[in-house]
């Protein structure tokens, strides 16, 4: 399917929206303030002033494609539909005892976050299936009536359906949500069998009853969004990224708005897997920091690495465990509460502290000049000398640095005798020790280590912090990409049409049915392609498969890629060599004794990805005069520095830059330290080195640097 015409990628941030027009290989870009109680009314905006830039009617606009974190902001401030439970008797509390683990080991005082839904708002019925789907106890649909009733006078919006083991069998599920459809016609329904059929009850649960909590909230916003666009003349199809990297369509984003929790940074990751794949990098970091989280994701050979659960509002910074489960395909990824918009304190032991709570948009940080009194990272960065307050998002908001040192003085310095200079490095330290050790703890969980690692900085503050992160984690070279501070929409615009299809099903090895596996994919393959189809293409659809396995007594699987071929023959013994050897990837070896296992199989659709030319290496590079403009403070040094000041788009491919300096662009600013160089790259990328080589052979470095 050939897209003709302008294509709108839209990001909603908790403190930004991002929007961008690509037409004719040409970008206009900008960002708009996120309107909280109609967010559309950003998306508006934000169109409108990109369609001038391009000189373009909005109704030459072919095609929309959006990602938001309001979906992700419901699940964390408890700002969804009310909602109801109906599971198996003697399941109700299955979401507040979860697996019983803890995640916090030595603490005593752990305390468990709160369910979704308390204990008033979870009701069961008589029924029960075994594991492979027979009925052990029937459902009596007069049961099921009478709950009925129950419901709609209490006043429900939304109801979750969550059986024991219907994801054998969905009999159960189906005949309650005839029955609720039936009597209850406005309350929308979510069934378990269809949300996420997997095993695992409680994740199960959890993911469904997310999925019912926000979809009244998110089928309202996508409707009235359609209804705002198309009166202002873009009557175009309007798609929606997904979690797992992929877009999906608006109606099946309504029915499962669950699956649009991580869509953001999902956008994210692909833009940063497109750049390393035009760089010929094999191992990514891929950075991204807006106004109101840092997100982090490994990506190795271009692609990024994904799962089938993540965690939403973990209690405890970094710990598995600690958050509400969402068992759905996703770019694996960690998220913490670290942005522009993190808001800074001083703690009863005299620490600073800097988020997970943000100042969003609204007010925003003391600088905005909107109400805010409490320091924020941004307010840090200005009277560091990091954004220059005249000229912040291309002058379009004025900041006010008098209201940020206010701010940082009364909060942080006033409590621990220091001024606001002082003050603001103590926060922006904190700030990157906090990234620096997510990104440590994540590469320590996938085995990495990131010294071999090039970082991609992308997102409003990325480029402002990513020097001194490279600094903490030692890793020796940054790309900062074209359109870097509105990265993910350019993500979006890059993304393929894509859906999983995911089915538990429990074979052990010595007892394999060729048979039954060769129809399961079959089934799998035609829902994935079947999603992808309803959003309009028409060409080619690739497939990939996937099992995830573990020996028999282990507790969790580790996924494993089968080709075409091997997922058509279905021979055990191919599958258990294609196990054996990811295993030991992982592990350095593999375990004599037990047998091997499936749980979960998947089936991946979707469009093929667009050819990447890789980038052309420089023959020579010119260092930039330098002309000190500004200060800003070093905080590998521990001193403010004189700055040489730069437009990033007055520096052409091969201008050599030294640190200290500042490159300036519409949306972002980046920050280069004492200890790094930048080279602007043939595609526009800055590209940001140790300062360790001769002058001499700073030419040599940056062919390496444009690697074809």
């Amino acid at each position: 399917m050939s897209i003709l015409g302008a294509r709108l990628g839209v990001d909603i941030g908790g403190t930004f929206t991002d929007v961008v027009l690509q037409r004719d290989g040409k970008r206009f870009s900008t960002k708009v303030l996120t309107t909280y109680a109609a967010p559309e009314d950003a998306i508006i905006e934000g169109m409108h002033r990109v369609c001038s830039k391009a000189g373009v009617q909005v109704s030459s606009i072919a095609q929309i494609i959006h990602g938001t974190t309001l979906a992700t902001n419901a699940l964390i401030e408890r700002r969804g539909a009310k909602t109801a439970l109906i599971t198996t008797e003697g399941f109700r509390d299955v979401i507040e005892m979860r697996t019983e683990s803890r995640f916090e080991q030595y603490d005593l005082n752990m305390t468990l976050p709160q369910p979704l839904l308390p204990r008033n708002r979870r009701y069961t019925v008589r029924e029960r299936m075994d594991a492979r789907g027979q009925v052990l106890i029937p459902l009596d649909r007069t049961e099921v009536e009478t709950l009925a009733d129950e419901l709609r006078e209490a006043g429900y919006e939304s109801v979750a359906i969550g059986l024991l083991h219907s994801y054998v069998n969905d009999a159960h599920e189906r005949m309650i949500h005839d029955v609720l459809a039936e009597r209850l016609p406005g309350v929308m329904i979510s069934l378990s069998s269809e949300v996420s059929p997997q095993m695992r009850e409680y994740e199960r649960f959890n993911t469904t009853i997310a999925n019912s909590y926000i979809k009244p909230l998110m089928k309202s916003y996508l409707v009235r969004l359609k209804g705002r666009l198309e009166a202002e003349g873009a009557s175009c199809p309007i798609f929606l990224m997904h979690s797992g990297g992929g877009i999906i369509s608006l109606e099946s984003a309504s029915e499962f708005p669950v699956r649009l929790v991580e869509s953001g940074p999902a956008g994210g990751a692909v833009f940063a897997a497109h750049i390393a794949a035009q760089h010929g990098l094999a191992k990514v970091l891929s950075f991204d920091m807006g106004g109101t989280t840092a997100k982090i994701c490994l990506i190795k050979n271009y692609t990024p690495k994904t799962a089938r659960v993540f965690e939403v509002a973990r209690t405890y910074r970094f710990k598995k465990g600690s958050g509400m489960p969402i068992s759905i395909p996703v770019i694996d990824m960690v998220e913490i509460g670290a942005g522009g918009g993190s808001l800074a304190h001083v703690d009863s032991m005299k620490q600073i502290r800097v988020g997970p709570e943000s100042a969003g948009s609204e007010p925003g940080p003391a600088c905005y000049g909107r109400g805010g009194k409490r320091p924020a990272v941004t307010d840090a960065d200005v009277v560091l000398g990091k954004i220059d307050p005249d000229n912040f998002a291309a002058g379009t908001i004025k900041l006010f640095a008098d209201e940020s040192a206010a701010a940082l003085k009364a909060e942080i310095g006033g409590k621990l005798g220091m001024g606001s200079e002082e003050s603001a490095w103590g926060v922006a330290e904190v700030v990157d020790e906090n990234m620096a050790n997510a990104a440590r703890v994540h590469a320590v969980e996938n085995g990495e280590d990131l010294s071999g690692y090039t970082m991609i900085a992308f997102g409003g503050a990325a480029p402002l912090h990513a020097g001194r992160l490279c600094e903490k984690l030692g890793i020796e070279r940054c790309l900062v990409p074209p359109g870097a501070g509105v990265g993910s929409a350019i993500g979006f615009l890059r993304a393929p049409f894509s859906f999983e299809a995911n089915r538990t099903l429990f074979m052990r090895l010595s007892r394999f049915d060729t048979q039954r596996v060769t129809r399961l994919f079959d089934e799998m393959e035609l829902e994935a392609t079947r999603a992808v189809r309803s959003c309009g293409w028409s060409g080619e659809i690739l497939t990939d498969y996937k099992v995830y396995m573990r020996y028999a007594g282990q507790g969790w699987e580790i996924p494993v890629m089968l080709t075409s071929e091997e997922a058509r023959s279905a021979d055990p013994s191919v599958i258990l060599q294609r196990f054996e050897h990811e295993y030991v990837n992982l592990f350095g070896r593999t375990v004599r004794g037990p047998e091997a296992e499936i749980t979960v199989w998947s089936v991946n659709a979707q469009t093929p990805a667009t050819s990447v030319a890789p980038v052309e290496a420089l023959s020579v590079t010119r260092p930039v005069a330098t002309r000190t403009a500004r200060s800003f403070f070093d905080a590998g040094l521990g001193k403010r520095v004189e700055a040489s000041a730069h437009d990033r788009d007055a520096l052409p491919a091969g201008s050599e830059v030294s640190g200290p300096s500042i490159i300036t662009e519409d949306e972002t600013t980046i920050i280069l330290p004492s200890s790094r160089l930048a080279v602007t790259l043939n595609d526009g990328c800055i590209d940001i080195r140790l300062q360790q080589a001769p002058k001499a052979s700073h030419a040599a470095n940056a062919k390496e640097a444009a690697h074809v």
